[in-house]
């Protein structure tokens, strides 16, 4: 009676093992056969490193390489950058104690006139736009200078001759007689820069030749006024690549090599920011000094102010304020320049501008880029708010160089 029993058992033992015995060999081979369901992973062979490295390299080391981008764009444009000494003489003023006839008497009248001259030297960067040996940089670095000497990155030297000045826009060309295989920089375009973009600034800051200094795009579009610089007509690039005295006129480089602005506003309280011309309007400022020698610039004559609604409200509310100002978005008209197109046509002092052309008018950066794209004697219709009324006024421009 028991061995039945005990059989039994037994039976039911042996089925518990073979089934555990089962469940152990399936989990075993359902892991065997995992790896298999992935990629396979890459065959390395002996001494070659390159596809485990490129696996392990993190984003940032990717973009910014082994000396990669830099490197390559310094040397795409690097022979192209120049430096431009200048030289200025001038004559002290003469002391009205020695235009004295009684001191004339006892000196003679040939002292006053060995009065000391003064040489005055300028440092400041470029680049060739062109084998023929055009050489772009800012206005203020050649302005009013007796001698240009451009000096090559291998050591040559030439005499400079300014083509043409344009200090509206602090642009200048200079031509040198070099033959005509001289390295040229490329130029790329400002209307693709975006904010984040890499920067690269080259020049000679501070009298040390070939400098390279390396940032990005701050923001774009930042205005001459903004940067405290009014008698500008410009949209700056903004950078932190460090521009310092002597990169004036050098070229601002983006990732490949290309040239996206011009080097040239340093604000003395400014921290680690520097501001460049975008190359496409110093390509139209340079074809028209190439051309012309200068360029013509219009203008209205209105010392402007941009006006918003709580602008207006808290000089209105100001008991001490000398007039009352509508509290709405335009230009304010601060002061109108005597004999000016915009005196002649009639606009007051006070005035808001709400429309040029029909087309609203809420800054005065926008209006100043209104006029700077018109043409020379245009009429521009202008809508203003004098007051409780509105007036429509025929505005004519004229040249800026003429203001005075």
């Amino acid at each position: 009676m028991r061995f039945p029993k005990l059989s039994r058992s037994l039976r039911q033992f042996t089925t518990h093992v073979l089934a555990l015995a089962l469940g152990v060999l399936l989990a075993v081979s359902t892991l065997q056969v995992l790896p298999s369901q992935a990629e396979p992973a890459p065959t390395i062979t002996a001494g070659d490193t390159s596809n485990l490295i490129a696996q392990r390299q993190s984003p940032a080391t990717a973009a910014i390489g082994s000396s990669s981008f830099v490197t390559a764009a310094v040397n795409r444009v690097g022979s192209a950058v120049v430096r431009i000494d200048t030289e200025r003489t001038i004559t002290r003023r003469v002391d009205p104690f020695m235009e004295d006839p009684f001191f004339r008497r006892f000196f003679g009248d040939g002292f006053s006139q060995q009065m000391p001259s003064e040489q005055l030297r300028g440092l400041g960067s470029g680049f060739i736009i062109d084998k023929s040996g055009l050489v772009m940089t800012n206005a203020h670095v050649v302005d009013k200078a007796d001698k240009v000497t451009v000096r090559l990155k291998d050591g040559r030297t030439f005499e400079g001759k300014v083509q043409g000045i344009d200090e509206v826009t602090d642009l200048a060309v200079v031509k040198i007689n070099a033959g005509n295989d001289l390295p040229v920089a490329p130029l790329g375009s400002s209307t693709n820069v975006q904010v984040g973009d890499w920067a690269i600034a080259v020049g000679n800051p501070l009298g040390f030749d070939n400098t390279v200094t390396l940032g990005i795009v701050s923001t774009l579009k930042r205005s001459s006024a903004q940067v405290g610089i009014s008698d500008k007509r410009l949209d700056f690039i903004q950078t932190d690549a460090a521009i310092n005295p002597g990169n004036s006129g050098g070229p601002l480089l983006n990732g490949q090599g290309e040239v996206i602005g011009i080097n040239t506003a340093i604000r003395p309280d400014a921290m680690g920011i520097g501001f460049a011309i975008p190359i496409d309007k110093a390509k139209a400022i340079a074809a028209q000094l190439q051309r012309d020698g200068k360029v013509a610039h219009p203008y209205l004559g209105v010392q402007m102010l941009t006006l918003t609604p709580d602008l207006a409200k808290l000089n209105n509310t100001d008991p001490n304020s000398p007039i009352q100002i509508p509290e709405i978005n335009g230009v304010f008209v601060m002061r109108v320049v005597p004999n000016s197109p915009a005196a002649s046509a009639g606009i007051r002092r006070g005035d808001v501008i709400l429309q040029v052309d029909g087309k609203a008018i809420t800054s005065a950066e926008q209006l100043q880029n209104v006029v700077e794209d018109s043409r020379l004697g245009q009429v521009l219709q202008v809508k203003v708010q004098r007051g409780n009324k509105t007036e429509q006024l025929s505005v004519r421009t004229a040249e800026l160089q003429n203001a005075s």
